[in-house]
């Protein structure tokens, strides 16, 4: 089984290329990258994952099966460049929707993973897997519109596609990038640099999160399901934990006693306060059996436990 993951130097594609490559052999992943290229890129090619003859090349070329489509514009860029967000996010994914339809009435069956988000969820305690949609930001929209796409994708013509409206994900390997959930990224490098932190959202915005360790496996996870255990073909909620600002700084302080954190609100506090507090993922759990390994306590020991060696370094 041929693996092709695109947007691979992204947040996700830079640790799910990883640990597919550990569990499905190197020489069967495949990277497709933009501009920035890793050292150990392995099998990899470059290119604009927008280019849908180039996908249908490297589709025919490498005979791949399976499909990670991570190429998107996120949450603040996509505020920037409302445009930008909409051509990206559903330009790529209309083109490997299409391929793998066109493979399909060929007999030959392409799965294809696409990734939405809490940016599509309303501002609720507990949001439910089925909800109204009525985001407020561009990259909300254009992941309400994927969802919509990919389910009329699988109903009209049997395509295997699924989905997981990911929370904000927590890294120690990828810096942050300036999106809405990154200040729990951020917040450690300023606690391990400067003991101090300012914080772009204002205390108790709660938002859900998750480790990267669980959002990689549940990827993995979902995808290795059986298909007849996939009742939701639109996006799965999918959560570990809700905490907010105040709460991270406290578990922080707790191994970092000197670390104080001060809030100055920025335009990403309008983006967060249109998004869920908390998230039911029991469709998950019940469907495909997921269960979260990190929670606040555990994530935090371990982000301090990889970054503070990094950094001194």
């Amino acid at each position: 089984m041929k693996i092709l993951v695109t947007g691979a130097a992204g947040q996700i594609g830079s640790e799910l290329v990883p640990a597919l490559r550990e569990k499905y052999g190197k020489e069967n992943v495949i990277a497709l990258y933009h501009k920035n290229v890793p050292e150990d890129s392995g099998i990899h090619e470059i290119g604009d994952a927008g280019d849908k003859k180039l996908l249908e090349s490297l589709i025919s070329k490498y005979d791949i099966a399976t499909v990670y489509h991570l190429v998107g514009i996120l949450s603040a860029k996509g505020e920037q460049d409302p445009d930008l967000a909409y051509n990206v996010n559903m330009g790529s994914l209309k083109n490997i929707l299409d391929i793998a339809k066109d493979k399909k009435q060929t007999g030959k069956e392409l799965r294809v993973f696409w990734p939405s988000s809490i940016a599509a969820l309303p501002p609720l305690y507990n949001t439910p897997q089925r909800t109204v949609l009525e985001p407020s930001t561009m990259y909300g929209v254009t992941k309400v519109a994927g969802e919509l796409l990919v389910n009329y994708y699988f109903k009209k013509y049997g395509i295997d596609i699924r989905s997981l409206r990911y929370p904000g994900l927590i890294s120690w390997k990828t810096p942050p990038g300036g999106g809405t959930t990154d200040y729990a990224i951020a917040i450690f490098y300023g606690a391990l640099k400067e003991k101090k932190y300012t914080s772009f959202l204002k205390a108790g915005t709660y938002l859900p999160m998750m480790y990267m360790d669980d959002g990689v496996r549940a990827t993995i996870e979902l995808m290795e399901a059986d298909p007849s255990k996939i009742s939701i073909r639109t996006s799965y909620n999918l959560t570990a934990v809700s905490f907010e600002p105040g709460e991270i700084a406290a578990e922080i302080k707790k191994r970092i006693p000197e670390f104080e954190i001060s809030y100055k609100p920025d335009f990403r506090q309008q983006i967060a306060d249109s998004w869920p507090k908390s998230i039911d993922d029991s469709a998950a759990r019940k469907d495909w059996n997921w269960k979260h390994n990190y929670g606040l306590n555990e994530m935090v020991s371990d982000m301090l436990k990889h970054l503070e060696p990094m950094l001194k370094s």
